[in-house]
């Protein structure tokens, strides 16, 4: 573990203690706990290939999953455009879970 990583553990462990005994609200908990999030990564388009391929899946019904057309997904796939939002995060939970996480 990082020291970075046992600093946030120590805020966080901190923070959750605040939260039980009434100092800190919910909301400012819950910005505490989105520092433990996982940053989104970029993903070329032979990421996006590969993610797709190992889900099995064509190019509609990864579209239709994602809620984007299936041109946007091709689109992706050979570099004339970039995912950006929403679709970077479901790209990486399809790519960490399968469509799975869809069901």
């Amino acid at each position: 573990m990082s020291k970075k990583s046992r600093i946030l553990d120590t805020v966080l462990e901190t923070a959750k203690g605040l939260h039980d005994i009434g100092i800190i609200d919910g909301i400012t908990m819950r910005e505490f706990e989105a520092f433990t999030f996982k940053p989104v990564p970029q993903f070329s388009a032979q990421d996006i290939k590969g993610i797709r391929l190992r889900a099995k899946v064509s190019q509609p019904v990864l579209a239709q999953l994602m809620n984007v057309s299936p041109s946007t997904v091709k689109k992706w796939e050979t570099g004339e455009n970039h995912p950006e939002g929403p679709a970077l995060r479901l790209l990486d939970l399809i790519q960490d879970n399968g469509i799975n996480i869809f069901q």
